[in-house]
C-alpha cells in the first residue's frame, strides 16, 4: 500500500492521463464519428460500448508490451519509435488524405469501427503508457495502466474538443508532450536489461540524465525539422506585391475566439472609415488543423469534411453576424493545415494587401515560449499582418 503514496506511483498516472489526451484526440473523434449516423437513442450506446471495447483491448495490448519490454534491446527499439513519435507531434499539419470507409448506421457496425480503429491507431499510445509505468514499481505497472486508463476516459469522450481548443490556442502543450515522449523514451532506453551492467557504474546521474537528453533530443529535432517542413511550404515574396497603395483585398483570419470578434469589429470600423470608392474586399478565413493519425482510414471523407465545416461554422459565426450587420460585404474561406502556414498561404493565393487577426497583445518572448499562431502568421506571410487585441 505504501507503493501507492510514492511520488513516483503518482508521476506515472499523471505521465499516463498527459498521453492519454494528448494521443486520445483522434481516437474520441473516431467514436464520435462513427457513431454519428445512429439513432439518437443507440448513439450513447455506441459511444459506450465502442469506448468500453477499445479500452479493454487496450489493457490487452499494454499487458503484452510490458511483458515483451522485458526482453533484451527490445525496450531501446521502443524508445526509439517513441522519439521519432515526439518529434511527429512538433511538425507542422497539413490536409489529411481522406480514406473511403463507410461508417455504419448499425449499432454494432458502429461498435466494431471503433474497436477496429483504435486497435490499429494505438500503437503510439500503448508504447507510451508501457514507457510511463515503467517508472513505477514494477508490481503496479497493469495497476497504473488500468487508473491512468480509466481516468481517461471522460476526458478523451467528453472534453476532447477541450483539449483540441488548447492545443490550438497554446501550441507549447503540444510542444510538452512531444518532450514528455522524449522523455520516457530516455528513461526507457537506460531501462532495457542489455544496459543494466553499465547504467549500473554511471551512478545516479544517469536515472535524470537520460529521460532529460531524450527530451532535448525530441525538442530539437522537432523544432528543425518542423522550420524546415514550414520553410519549404511558405509562400515567395512575388516582385512587386509589397508597392505601397490603396487596400484591395484584406484577410481577415478568425478562430471564433474574443480576440477575433475584436479584429472583426475593427474591419469593420475600418471599412465604414472609408469612401466608397476605396472600400475593400474582405476574406473572412478560418483554419481548421487536420486531424492526425489514422483516422482517415476508419471514417468516410465526407464525415471528416462535415465534423471540420461544422467546427470552422462555429468559429466563423460570430464574425460573420458582426460583419454582416455593419454592411460589410465578405466571401468565406474555409482551410486546413497548419494555421500560420494555411493563413500565409491563403493571402499569397487570394493576392490580400492585408491580413488582419485579434492577439492576446503577448511579447516577443512571451508569445515564441507558448507558442502563437499570430506571431507565426506575422514571420510566415509576404504582406503586413495587423494584429489586434
Amino acid at each position: 500500500m505504501e507503493e501507492f503514496m510514492t511520488a513516483q506511483f503518482w508521476l506515472a498516472v499523471g505521465q499516463i492521463i498527459m498521453i492519454d489526451i494528448l494521443l486520445g484526440g483522434d481516437n474520441a473523434v473516431v467514436i464520435a464519428l462513427a457513431c454519428r449516423k445512429l439513432p439518437p437513442r443507440q448513439r450513447l450506446q455506441g459511444i459506450l460500448w465502442g469506448t468500453a471495447g477499445a479500452i479493454g483491448l487496450r489493457v490487452v495490448l499494454i499487458f503484452f508490451a510490458l511483458t515483451l519490454l522485458q526482453i533484451p534491446y527490445l525496450k531501446i527499439v521502443g524508445a526509439a519509435l517513441l522519439l521519432w513519435i515526439g518529434i511527429k507531434l512538433l511538425l507542422p499539419e497539413h490536409e489529411e488524405t481522406h480514406g473511403n470507409v463507410q461508417a455504419s448506421d448499425r449499432l454494432w457496425g458502429a461498435v466494431r469501427t471503433v474497436i477496429v480503429a483504435d486497435f490499429v491507431m494505438s500503437l503510439d499510445n500503448v508504447i507510451a503508457i508501457a514507457g510511463a509505468a515503467q517508472g513505477a514499481h514494477v508490481d503496479h505497472h497493469m495497476t497504473l495502466v488500468i487508473f491512468g486508463l480509466v481516468v481517461s476516459i471522460p476526458i478523451i469522450i467528453w472534453g476532447s474538443q477541450m483539449v483540441l481548443k488548447l492545443m490550438d490556442r497554446y501550441p507549447i502543450i503540444i510542444t510538452l508532450g512531444g518532450m514528455l515522449l522524449g522523455w520516457i523514451a530516455g528513461g526507457m532506453i537506460i531501462g532495457d536489461p542489455v544496459l543494466a551492467g553499465w547504467v549500473g557504474t554511471q551512478g545516479e546521474w544517469l536515472k535524470y540524465g537520460a529521460p532529460g537528453i531524450g527530451a532535448l533530443i525530441v525538442l530539437a529535432l522537432g523544432m528543425w525539422l518542423a522550420q524546415r517542413a514550414m520553410a519549404a511550404r511558405l509562400p515567395q515574396p512575388v516582385p512587386g506585391a509589397a508597392a505601397v497603395g490603396a487596400l484591395r483585398r484584406v484577410l481577415l483570419a478568425v478562430d471564433g475566439s474574443e480576440t477575433s470578434a475584436h479584429a472583426a469589429q475593427y474591419v469593420a470600423s475600418l471599412y465604414a472609415s472609408l469612401p466608397p470608392a476605396a472600400r475593400f474586399e474582405l476574406d473572412l478565413l478560418n483554419v481548421q488543423r487536420p486531424i492526425t493519425g489514422d483516422v482517415s482510414r476508419f471514417l468516410p471523407g465526407q464525415s471528416l469534411k462535415e465534423y471540420h465545416a461544422e467546427r470552422a461554422e462555429e468559429a466563423l459565426a460570430p464574425a460573420r453576424t458582426l460583419l454582416q450587420a455593419a454592411g460589410v460585404p465578405l466571401r468565406e474561406l474555409q482551410r486546413l493545415g497548419d494555421p500560420p502556414v494555411a493563413i500565409a498561404e491563403t493571402a499569397a493565393a487570394e493576392n490580400s494587401d492585408l491580413i488582419v487577426m485579434g492577439s492576446r497583445g503577448l511579447g516577443g518572448h512571451a508569445a515564441g515560449l507558448i507558442g502563437s499562431v499570430a506571431q507565426g502568421t506575422v514571420a510566415a506571410a509576404n504582406v503586413p499582418v495587423l494584429l489586434v487585441k
